[in-house]
């Protein structure tokens, strides 16, 4: 048993075991997996490399894709000393502290590469406090982000850095990550193939989880290799990656709203369950699928939002998880509906044309005329009754006065608005015959 007292010296004592991902980090930007397109010769960070001019670099990608590690050999690579610290666990204390240590370094003839994990964890004063020394050459800032630095970043801050964005690895660079960790392990997992490749997929793109799962694979004794379901029943499947407040919850309701606006049912129900499976508020849904009907829908399907609205009422009374049936049903309804956006590009318009002349009267023969005054001043004067009028329709004008005639909603062919286009065209002949 391991004496919890142990005073001998370190040397005596054997060496703790590294973690697997500490073990097969690369020692070279080119071992780094995945990253190609910034590496590369042709990439960012190898034009910078080839040049020798290296700027303050903002990392931004998912976890597990080699952020810390190409930090770390920018700064063995540019004989700079590696520094780093997360946002997290870092107050202003601790970054003045960091700081005159570089300045110092930097006295002695030494650049510092200055390794912020988290760094979108910052609030804007502590994010300014990098800027002069960024600026004065006292630290090489690389800052590591899994949230869109266009939001979560300072603009002052974002001048200065370049952002990289690094991809998540795919299923043949996860492959290549398990055949290096077999190599140093020195033995194959004991998987069958179509397990090694349930084990990859657990991983989402995540390489530091791969290497976990690895891990933890290689120390079950096992007498053959594991079926996919022997696999399942030792492992849990890990979380998708989903945050309900940050980037990824931006990208998959847009992936939803387009699916349903390129009518393929089968794309927005995958969206659509995505967002349920990582937790998101079906009430949320509910919501933007009435703005779907809205949107793209429009008058080519009045139904659209009627069918929005029940399901939103059903998942109410029902709720989950019988209710989220109700809000599919949805979804397949608005994905299969005939698409317009003309009613919502003429309220636009319509938007564009009251800031424009939004001081114009209206004609006085559609005001009122309560008062006696108002009777001498013109108002209502000359106003037909359209039920008095032929086809119960008068073709008066009904802009300002001074204003040109604007057309504003333009039906398309599809659906119902086929119908209501027929109708705008019979109005715009009887207008210009009874001269409105």
């Amino acid at each position: 048993m391991t004496d919890l007292f142990d005073m001998s010296p370190p040397s005596a004592r054997p060496e703790a075991p590294r973690p697997l991902a500490d073990r097969i980090r690369p020692q070279r930007l080119s071992d780094v997996i995945g990253q190609a397109h910034v590496l590369g010769p042709d990439g960012p960070l190898g034009a910078m490399l080839a040049a020798g001019s290296l700027s303050s670099l903002i990392l931004w990608g998912p976890p597990g894709v080699g952020k810390t590690t190409i930090a770390r050999l920018l700064a063995d690579g540019t004989d700079r000393a590696f520094i780093q610290i997360s946002a997290i666990f870092t107050g202003v204390p601790e970054l003045r502290k960091v700081f005159e240590a570089a300045k110092l370094r930097q006295t002695q003839g030494r650049g510092t590469l200055l390794f912020v994990d988290e760094i979108h964890r910052f609030n804007k004063a502590q994010q300014d406090s990098f800027l002069p020394h960024m600026e004065d050459g006292t630290i090489l800032l690389v800052g590591a982000t899994t949230e869109n630095p266009s939001f979560e970043l300072n603009a002052a801050l974002l001048s200065r850095a370049q952002v990289i964005v690094l991809e998540r690895l795919d299923l043949a660079d996860l492959e290549r990550l398990a055949q290096r960790a077999e190599k140093v392990l020195d033995r194959p997992l004991p998987l069958r193939a179509p397990a090694r490749e349930a084990l990859l997929e657990m991983a989402d793109g995540d390489g530091r989880a791969l290497l976990n799962l690895i891990e933890q694979v290689m120390a079950w004794k096992v007498a053959e290799p594991l079926d996919t379901e022997a696999l399942g029943q030792r492992l849990m499947r890990r979380a998708a990656k989903y945050d309900k407040s940050g980037d990824e919850h931006y990208n998959l309701i847009s992936a939803l709203h387009k699916s349903v606006r390129g009518s393929d049912p089968d794309a927005a129900l995958y969206w659509y369950a995505r967002m349920l499976e990582g937790g998101e508020d079906p009430r949320y849904l509910a919501r933007r699928l009435v703005r779907m009907a809205v949107e793209d829908i429009g008058l080519a399907d009045p139904q659209a939002q009627t069918q929005c609205l029940h399901a939103w009422e059903t998942y109410e009374r029902l709720g989950s998880p019988e209710g989220e049936l109700a809000l599919a049903q949805a979804v397949i309804y608005l994905a299969l509906a005939p698409k317009s956006n003309a009613g919502y590009v003429a309220y636009k318009a319509a938007r564009a044309e009251a800031r424009r002349t939004g001081s114009e009267p209206p004609p006085k023969h559609i005001l009122n005329a309560p008062t006696r005054l108002m009777s001498e001043q013109g108002y209502g004067a000359g106003y037909a009754y359209d039920h008095d009028a032929e086809d119960g329709f008068s073709g008066q004008n009904y802009f300002p006065e001074t204003m040109r005639r604007p057309v504003l909603y333009q039906p398309v062919e599809r659906g119902f608005e086929r119908e209501l286009k027929k109708r705008l065209e019979w109005f715009a002949r009887l207008r210009e015959k009874r001269g409105g």
